[in-house]
């Protein structure tokens, strides 16, 4: 009788153990599986800008680098960038960036379009080695690839920036990094000692040519090549880099006034090569670029567009003065640029002198303000114009704000 009542005892308490076993188990949450959107995150950017204050010459302006120089302009939204990112496995990464404030034209504003729309695919485990598909910032020029929303001046100086109108195509680009230095990259945008991203150690890449957001005009893409090695010498980080690009630019029938002579196929050599030097500012810094190459370009003596040289660069010199939350940045760039510029209209020749001096003020992490004093030289010809030479100073403003 008592090994019987002994054995009842057991298996009660065995059947109360699992019936609570049970009970806990149904009220133990099972774990959410994760989905691709789980993983994207948002960020973004709007900058406004003022440029009329203290304008000496209302007719002094630059298509390409603000719509809102010069006569008639006011208040202007120069970007309204809303950044969709993720990485959404462990070898695949999305970025995709639309402005809603593009402006095809002085005349029509705020129009949205895509800047960016890519997905980069690690080939090891570590993605040192991956390739980017899409739409991209083409890897020349250190200033083309550092996002405006980070950049010191206002504009991108014209000298590289003439290169590629939006700094951006499609197309296929290898690039490979140590993952050390990929860190490196990431930190030195996070840190706000205005990098450039990363674009690896070594990057190679075929692309339409054409720009951003226009179609394929010929049967030869444009090949580039990008080496750049940032490297600590005590407390200071410094990045010397070369980069070249080599294709046909064609020259689209909408580009060319009535009249304007032209190849018979309206195909063009365009090709450049460019050194580049930076010291991060910790506290004081330096990034200078200078380019040469071959392009499109008017000639007002042969009234005709012809392929011929181009030289120029930049120097900015910085200073970083943090005190409690807010973080200044006063700069300085000088520029030069004696070439054209393809995209415009009649492949517009230009010359260019410049002088800048400002400073940015940053509030936290969320707002941000530029005063920057522009002191210029421009001379441009084309078939309208073959001689437009314009000086004036003027004192441009932005406010931004970070989210």
């Amino acid at each position: 009788m008592l090994t019987l009542f002994k054995s009842f005892a057991l298996t009660t308490i065995l059947l109360i153990f699992a019936v609570n076993m049970t009970s806990a188990n149904d009220t133990i949450p099972k774990a959410k599986e994760s989905k691709w959107f789980d993983k994207v995150q948002i960020r973004g950017y709007v900058q406004v800008r003022y440029n009329r204050l203290f304008e000496t010459n209302p007719d002094l302006g630059c298509e390409q680098c603000d719509r809102s120089w010069g006569d008639n302009s006011g208040f202007f939204i120069r970007r309204a960038r809303i950044i969709f990112f993720g990485q959404l496995s462990p070898r695949v990464y999305m970025y995709i960036q639309p402005d809603f404030a593009s402006s095809v034209s002085s005349s029509s504003l705020h129009w949205a379009q895509i800047r960016d729309a890519y997905f980069d695919v690690g080939l090891d485990s570590k993605n040192e080695f991956r390739f980017r598909i899409g739409q991209s910032k083409i890897p020349f020029g250190f200033e083309n690839m550092q996002s405006s929303q980070n950049r010191l001046p206002l504009d991108r100086a014209d000298a590289l920036n003439s290169a590629i109108t939006n700094e951006r195509d499609l197309g296929v680009f290898f690039y490979w990094a140590p993952a050390r230095v990929r860190e490196l990259f990431s930190s030195l945008v996070r840190d706000g000692l205005k990098g450039s991203g990363d674009y690896g150690v070594f990057g190679f890449g075929a692309f339409n040519g054409q720009t951003a957001n226009r179609p394929e005009a010929n049967n030869s893409q444009h090949l580039v090549a990008r080496l750049s090695m940032p490297f600590r010498i005590g407390s200071q980080i410094v990045e010397p880099g070369v980069q070249a690009y080599s294709g046909r630019y064609v020259m689209q029938s909408s580009q060319l006034s009535s009249g304007v002579k032209t190849t018979g196929d309206r195909n063009y050599l365009d090709q450049r090569a460019a050194a580049t030097l930076v010291l991060y500012p910790k506290p004081f810094g330096i990034l200078a670029e200078y380019n040469v190459g071959r392009g499109p370009e008017y000639n007002p003596a042969t009234d005709s567009i012809e392929t011929r040289d181009l030289t120029g660069g930049y120097v900015t010199v910085s200073y970083m003065v943090q005190s409690g939350k807010m973080t200044y940045f006063p700069f300085v760039r000088a520029q030069y640029y004696d070439g054209a510029k393809k995209h415009e209209q009649d492949a517009r020749a230009h010359k260019v002198n410049e002088l800048e001096i400002g400073c940015e003020v940053q509030f936290g992490r969320n707002f941000e303000f530029v005063a920057m004093y522009t002191n210029s030289t421009r001379t441009t010809s084309d078939k309208a114009n073959e001689f437009n030479r314009q000086s004036g100073r003027l004192l441009r403003l932005q406010a931004q704000l970070n989210f």
